[in-house]
């Protein structure tokens, strides 16, 4: 899966876990969205440096191994922003496409 697909399918998940009192995190894990454990922590990672979520951690232990908390990881604000731009990029993009289908 596309890096941006994945952290997007992440963050729309976890925007219609909002109306949700539990939430199956293993609608958005590593195995679910195809990609590796590593590369999954990372998506995390970038999300919660930047502000997209919360409530989630990685842990690396001393073997080296990367354990991923999730059981409180939630969309915020920022999160909610970046779904809502995205959305309408997409819309955009949707639209021309469509207008030089129709220009030869």
């Amino acid at each position: 899966m596309d890096n941006f697909k994945a952290v997007y399918k992440i963050l729309s998940t976890l925007e219609k876990a909002m109306d949700l009192p539990e939430f199956d995190m293993s609608l958005i894990s590593a195995e679910k969205l195809g990609v590796s454990q590593e590369r999954y922590a990372r998506y995390i990672e970038m999300m919660l440096d930047v502000g997209y979520i919360k409530g989630a951690s990685i842990i690396k232990d001393i073997t080296g191994e990367t354990n991923i908390e999730t059981n409180e990881m939630r969309i915020t604000l920022k999160g909610l922003e970046y779904l809502q731009e995205n959305s309408i990029m997409q819309k955009m993009y949707k639209a021309a496409k469509g207008i030089t289908e129709f220009i030869p």
